[in-house]
């Protein structure tokens, strides 16, 4: 199978972004990004070859692929399909360059684990949107018989046996839950997650390891339990559809007065999203591959507080604030999960938003047109949202650091291009 190679984007690029169009048509949502990542990892726990399909195009799909190529593994990525070979014996050290570069990479600490029982991971990198530590995750190993050190950069895992046992995290957690249950699988007896994240990638991944072979109960409730097994086996699987990409366009539509019909997500991943956006006067209707949304008038005001999942998704903060921006009345936004994700204010504010931080709440007060400006993406989640912006502002807005977006949009600008959306992507020579 050829290797198809995601197209790399200089940090130079920026998007210019004409405000004034009215996004109508139909956008096909690709995988998770939130959950692709992890399912690569998950192909660390059986040795032989798993296939992942419906992969995105995103930047963080080739990073996690060099990743396990950098722990012995064989990996092909060819049109949304990634092929992991595993080895029967993989290397425990992720402490080379791609670990640091995304946060996802933290995800081959369980997996190692329970095929090594040892690991060494670099702490790693990824968006800035505040303190993400892993304590979770180490308390969680070392219940389960590990010890775990943070030494020279790296979380530093060991183990004689993995032995099952009743964990409770103090927040739910996706990074520690997933980390938890993939070392658990392979764990000696019982394991009990009390407090579980129930994303639906948290849900995924679980089917995925069922499908191993794995012994899981409770996906989707707060509480996980797993029966240890003696080997796990490769599978085949297909990633889920990306609700914060699918909510990104749902809000779109709703900002820019728009008709637009999100395909390839289950729309009941967004129940509360799409109920937010019923209260701002959008019309919803739920389809069994998608949904739709409809605004004919200026968005009402909407109060948003984000909390882990059935709650409103803190990656959808940005696309929120950039809603209350243009809409009839104030808003209140509470950010409950990432502490600097209200960075992105300081660059609404640059395109003329009325808006006010206060500790976790912001405050903003809608104003009919923001106006155009040059603006800076801190993570992949606020560029979006920027862009989202420049396409209810006057003139031209200018999006810089565009490479954030790339890791979690795939076509984004075709998309938005197919959509009636007026983006360029452009080079500073340009």
């Amino acid at each position: 199978m050829g290797e198809r190679t995601t197209r790399l984007t200089p940090v130079s690029e920026r998007f210019l972004v004409t405000g004034g169009s009215r996004l109508v048509g139909e956008v096909a949502v690709g995988g998770a990004k939130n959950s692709v990542l992890k399912l690569m990892a998950a192909a660390l726990l059986a040795e032989g070859t798993t296939t992942i399909s419906n992969c995105p195009d995103i930047l963080d799909v080739p990073l996690m692929a060099e990743v396990l190529r950098g722990l012995g593994c064989d990996v092909t990525i060819d049109h949304g399909v990634v092929a992991i070979t595993t080895p029967a014996e993989p290397k425990y050290h992720a402490d080379f360059p791609a670990v640091t570069q995304f946060r996802a990479s933290v995800c081959v600490l369980g997996p190692l684990m329970a095929r090594c029982k040892r690991a060494v991971v670099a702490l790693p990198g990824g968006d800035a949107i505040g303190s993400r530590p892993l304590d979770m995750h180490q308390q969680g190993l070392r219940l389960l018989g590990a010890t775990s050190e943070i030494e020279h950069g790296c979380l530093v895992a060991r183990a004689e046996e993995l032995q099952g046992a009743r964990i409770r995290l103090d927040f739910p957690s996706v990074g520690a839950t997933e980390n938890i249950l993939m070392a658990a699988v392979l764990a000696e007896g019982e394991t009990v997650i009390d407090n579980a994240a129930r994303e639906p990638e948290i849900v995924d991944l679980c089917n995925m390891l069922i499908r191993m072979g794995a012994r899981i109960s409770g996906a989707g409730t707060s509480v996980l339990t797993i029966e240890g097994v003696d080997a796990l086996e490769p599978t085949e699987h297909r990633v889920i559809g990306d609700r914060i990409v699918a909510a990104t366009w749902g809000i779109a539509a709703a900002m820019t007065q728009g008709d637009v019909r999100v395909t390839g997500i289950n729309p009941k991943h967004l129940s509360l999203v799409l109920d937010k956006l019923r209260s701002a006067g959008a019309r919803i209707s739920f389809e069994p591959d998608g949904f739709r949304v409809v605004q004919s008038d200026r968005p009402r005001a909407v109060n948003f507080s984000t909390l882990p999942f059935p709650g409103f998704p803190t990656d959808l903060q940005p696309m929120a604030i950039g809603l209350a921006a243009i809409a009839d009345g104030t808003s209140m936004i509470t950010e409950n999960i990432f502490e600097a994700r209200f960075r992105f204010v300081e660059e609404m504010i640059r395109l003329g938003s009325d808006a006010r931080t206060d500790g976790h709440h912001a405050v903003v007060r809608g104003i009919p047109r923001l106006s155009s400006a040059p603006v800076w993406s801190s993570d992949i989640r606020a560029g979006a949202g920027l862009v989202l912006a420049g396409l209810v502002a006057d003139g031209v807005t200018e999006v810089h650091d565009v490479y954030h977006i790339d890791r979690g949009y795939p076509d984004f600008v075709e998309n938005m291009r197919s959509l009636g959306g007026e983006i360029e992507r452009v080079g500073t020579a340009d």
